[in-house]
């Protein structure tokens, strides 16, 4: 039988990169801050926090999805690891919007 990779862990946090307070989102695991978009590279699968780099991952760009809408791909600052997580509902569209320009000007 075959164990589910995803757990979810929907805690409040302090952001790493920004320091504001981030509440759970209620839906699924939080991953990110809606903030300023930056996370920590905490997870070997998502939710477990069984990584031990937990360096800053910041956002480096977005696509848009037909079926996941925003998709926001981090970049590690200490291990320079790239992953991509949906945005959540509460995200600065503003934010979001921009790095989705920058990434379609490359």
């Amino acid at each position: 039988m075959e164990t589910k990779r995803f757990k979810k862990n929907d805690s409040g946090f302090i952001c790493a990169g920004c320091g504001k307070e981030v509440s759970p989102l209620g839906y699924t695991s939080r991953n990110h801050c809606p903030h300023c978009l930056s996370s920590l590279h905490v997870d070997v699968n998502p939710g477990d926090r069984a990584n031990e780099c937990r360096g800053l991952m910041e956002a480096i760009a977005v696509d848009v999805s037909p079926k996941k809408g925003f998709v926001i791909t981090h970049r590690c600052t200490k291990c320079s690891f790239v992953g991509k997580n949906k945005a959540a509902d509460d995200d600065d569209m503003s934010l979001l919007i921009k790095l989705t320009n920058a990434y379609n000007r490359k």
